[in-house]
C-alpha cells in the first residue's frame, strides 16, 4: 500500500498544471515555494520507494534464478542416477539399480519443485518490473516538473523584482512631478523680473525727478530775466541797451 500510495501521489504531482495553480493562487510566489518543497519531499519519498522496490525486484530476481539453477542440478543428478541404475541392471546388480532409479525418482521430484518455485515468482517479478519502470518514469517526470516550477519561481521572482523597480520609478517620477524644480525656477526668474522692472521704475522716477529740477531751474532763470529786464525799464531807457545788447 505504502508503494501504491507514492506512486498515487507521483501520478497526481505529474499531472498538476502549473500555469493553472499560479493562476488562481492568491500568493503565486507562496504557492511555487510550497509546489517547491512537496515535489523535493514526494521525490525523496519515490526515490526511497523506488530502491526499495528494486532491491526487493533484484532479490526475487536472484531467487528465480536460483531456483531455475538448482532445477537444472536436481535434473543432471536425476540423470546421472538414471545412468547409473542402467549399468547396474545392465550387470544384473538389479536391487541396486532400484535404488539409483529411486534416487533419480527424487532428484525430479527436487526439480519439479524448484521449477514450481521458479514458475511461481515470475509472474510478481513480471509485476513488480513493470511497477519499477512505471515509477522510474514518474520519478522522472517529477524531475521535470520541478525543474519547471523552479524556472517559473526564478521567472515569477525575476517579474516581482522588474515590477518593484518599475513602481519605484515611477514613485520617484511622480514625486519630481509634484516637486517640480522647473517650477521653482520659474517663481524665482518671476520674482527677478518683479524686481528688475521695480527698479527700472526707480530709475525712470528719478530720471523724472532730475528733469524737473532742471525745467524748474529754467524757470528760474526766466524771472531773472524778467526781472533784469523790469529794473532797466524803471531806470529808464537801459531796456532798449540791454534788448540790444
Amino acid at each position: 500500500m505504502a508503494k501504491q500510495s507514492i506512486f498515487g501521489r507521483i501520478s497526481t504531482l505529474i499531472k498538476a498544471n502549473v500555469n493553472a495553480l499560479i493562476d488562481s493562487a492568491e500568493d503565486p510566489q507562496k504557492m511555487l515555494d510550497q509546489l517547491v518543497r512537496d515535489y523535493t519531499n514526494s521525490i525523496a519519498d519515490a526515490e526511497s520507494a523506488i530502491a526499495e522496490t528494486i532491491g526487493n525486484l533484484r532479490l526475487l530476481e536472484r531467487d528465480h534464478q536460483e531456483d531455475l539453477q538448482a532445477a537444472a542440478e536436481w535434473g543432471n543428478k536425476a540423470l546421472a542416477a538414471s545412468r547409473k541404475a542402467d549399468e547396474l541392471r545392465q550387470a544384473g546388480h538389479t536391487a541396486d539399480a532400484d535404488k539409483f532409479d529411486n534416487l533419480a525418482k527424487i532428484a525430479l521430484q527436487r526439480q519439479i519443485s524448484e521449477e514450481s518455485e521458479a514458475k511461481a515468482i515470475a509472474p510478481t517479478i513480471a509485476t513488480q518490473t513493470e511497477v519499477v519502470e512505471k515509477l522510474k518514469d514518474g520519478l522522472n517526470g517529477m524531475k521535470q516538473k520541478l525543474e519547471q516550477l523552479k524556472a517559473k519561481r526564478s521567472e515569477l521572482l525575476a517579474r516581482a523584482k522588474t515590477a518593484e523597480a518599475q513602481v519605484k520609478v515611477h514613485d520617484a517620477v511622480r514625486s519630481i512631478d509634484v516637486l517640480d524644480p522647473t517650477s521653482e525656477l520659474g517663481r524665482f526668474e518671476d520674482k527677478v523680473r518683479r524686481q528688475e522692472a521695480l527698479a527700472a521704475g526707480k530709475q525712470e522716477l528719478a530720471a523724472s525727478s532730475i528733469d524737473a529740477q532742471f525745467e524748474a531751474l529754467e524757470d528760474v532763470g526766466q524771472l531773472t530775466e524778467v526781472e533784469a529786464r523790469l529794473a532797466a525799464l524803471k531806470t529808464g531807457g537801459s531796456s532798449q541797451s540791454a534788448l540790444g545788447s
